[in-house]
């Protein structure tokens, strides 16, 4: 007989502390944590958006909810993120059904890494 084995399906984060400290001496501590903490809700909503127009078939619009939501994260630091939107783009781009839907998967668990990630750092108050 043969066993049926899980994956545990995990990503890396990769936040740019350069780019986080470079947005908290501009603005100030106050008015950086308070752009990075729209931030963080801003991609949690286009997370689950992504997901819903996925599944509903909104493929296009999926697609400006994922280049939106790369922008965001490469403003706040969050690389790996920015990188996983761009290649969830260009699967759309490439009609690649099978990658696209692989990569909305990794896509999710990289945004979630990724806000687990910032929000440990703002616990910590970078």
């Amino acid at each position: 007989m043969t066993e049926v084995r899980m994956l545990a399906m995990s990503e890396p984060v990769e936040l740019d502390a350069d780019t986080l400290e470079q947005l908290y001496e501009a603005l100030g501590d106050a008015a950086a944590e308070d752009v990075v903490c729209r931030a963080m809700e801003e991609l949690a909503v286009k997370l689950a958006q992504a997901d819903r127009l996925y599944r509903s078939g909104q493929i296009g619009e999926m697609r400006k909810v994922v280049r939106s939501m790369g922008a965001i994260a490469k403003q706040i630091g969050m690389i790996r993120l920015a990188v996983v939107a761009e290649d969830l783009v260009g699967c759309v781009e490439a009609q690649d059904s099978v990658a696209l839907a692989a990569v909305l998967q990794r896509l999710m668990r990289t945004g979630e890494g990724s806000l687990t990630e910032i929000w440990q750092l703002q616990d910590l108050s970078i």
